[in-house]
């Protein structure tokens, strides 16, 4: 099933590179391009997911985002985009009830990677309930378990989206940059320690239920993968 996702963007280049970005990755598009035209829109047709930008002309992305979710009672994922960035700004609208924060300028692949995990977490995808399985370990997302050779592992929050992310892509290689970006959700301001702390909790916690192999390679250089 092709989900939909409502792009809400003033600036035509950026609702269209939007546009383009989510077709690509295989969802259904509608685009609105100010407040009261999402609002419209939404009267007519629900989507699975909502990508808002915060500064619209007239009614901003604050205001839209709080009739979604006290007007219309709408549950659905809201993630908002945004060029700011302070603590202060993303706090004041998950508070408001957004789910995610996207800061301008953005890479395509983080747009994807946000709206999948969203739709992941809501158990909204296809496969949501698959298990992701790499030599004696099994996570299971629906209810975030992960286990090895059978033995449940005790992982933080930030140690199981890693761990899953490697495993949505097992052959591909993340930097430690965008780790922090897609994990953290924040930019990167040379964290690498905190990721390596983080890989490295990981890779013990599966080595004391499976010491027999590796199950995270580090590509020197560049990052982390299976392997």
């Amino acid at each position: 099933m092709e989900h939909k996702i409502l792009i809400v963007e003033d600036d035509t280049d950026t609702n269209q590179l939007l546009a383009r970005i989510l077709k690509a990755g295989g969802y259904q598009i509608m685009q609105a391009f100010s407040g009261t035209e999402a609002l419209m829109l939404l009267e007519r047709d629900v989507p699975d997911l909502i990508l808002l930008d915060r500064m619209l002309p007239g009614l901003t992305g604050e205001e839209l985002l709080s009739r979604i979710r006290e007007e219309k009672q709408l549950t659905l994922p809201v993630l908002i985009l945004s060029a700011k960035a302070s603590l202060n700004d993303k706090v004041t609208l998950l508070r408001t009830g957004a789910d995610d924060y996207i800061t301008k300028p953005f890479e395509p692949e983080e747009v994807c990677a946000r709206v999948h995990a969203a739709l992941r977490r809501i158990g909204s995808l296809p496969g949501a309930q698959e298990v992701l399985s790499y030599k004696n370990l099994k996570l299971y997302p629906n209810s975030r378990k992960v286990t090895v050779c059978g033995k449940e592992l005790s992982l933080t929050v930030h140690e199981y989206d890693l761990l899953a992310l490697f495993l949505e892509s097992p052959e591909k290689v993340y930097s430690r940059e965008r780790l922090y970006e897609l994990v953290w959700r924040d930019g990167y301001y040379g964290e690498n320690n905190t990721v390596n702390v983080h890989v490295s909790n990981l890779r013990r916690k599966i080595r004391e239920a499976d010491a027999s192999q590796e199950y995270i390679q580090t590509v020197y250089g560049i990052g982390f993968r299976m392997g």
